[in-house]
C-alpha cells in the first residue's frame, strides 16, 4: 500500500514538474530527435542572438516544442534559468530585434 502511494505521488509530482509553465498546458508531441541534436538545439536556445526562429528553421521546432524539449532535458533548476533569462529577451525573436546584420552566424546552421 505505501509503496502504490508513493508511485501515485511521484507520478503527480512528475507531471506537475513536466507541465507547469501556462505556455504548455498540455503533454507537447516532440519529434524523435538524436542527441547530437538535442545538444545542439539545447546550445542554440542557450545563446543569445539564435532566434527562436533559427532554431525552426533549422530543427523544425516551435518556440514552444523548445521550451518542453529544454524542460525535458535540463535539470529544474537549470531549466528555470534559462527561462528566466530568454523571456523578455529581443534577440531571441527576429520580429523584436534591433539589427539584421552584422550576427555571428556558426558554421553548424544551415545556410553556411
Amino acid at each position: 500500500m505505501q509503496i502504490l502511494l508513493f508511485i501515485a505521488i511521484l507520478k503527480v509530482d512528475t507531471a506537475l514538474w513536466l507541465y507547469p509553465d501556462p505556455i504548455i498546458d498540455s503533454p507537447m508531441k516532440l519529434p524523435e530527435l538524436d542527441s547530437d541534436t538535442i545538444n545542439r538545439v539545447i546550445e542554440m536556445a542557450w545563446e543569445d542572438r539564435t532566434p527562436f526562429e533559427a532554431i525552426e528553421l533549422q530543427y523544425g521546432l516551435q518556440e514552444k516544442q523548445v521550451i518542453a524539449l529544454m524542460r525535458r532535458e535540463m535539470k529544474l533548476s537549470s531549466f528555470k534559468m534559462w527561462r528566466k533569462r530568454v523571456t523578455g529577451r529581443k534577440t531571441k525573436h527576429l520580429k523584436q530585434r534591433g539589427f539584421d546584420s552584422g550576427r555571428f552566424r556558426s558554421q553548424n546552421q544551415k545556410g553556411s
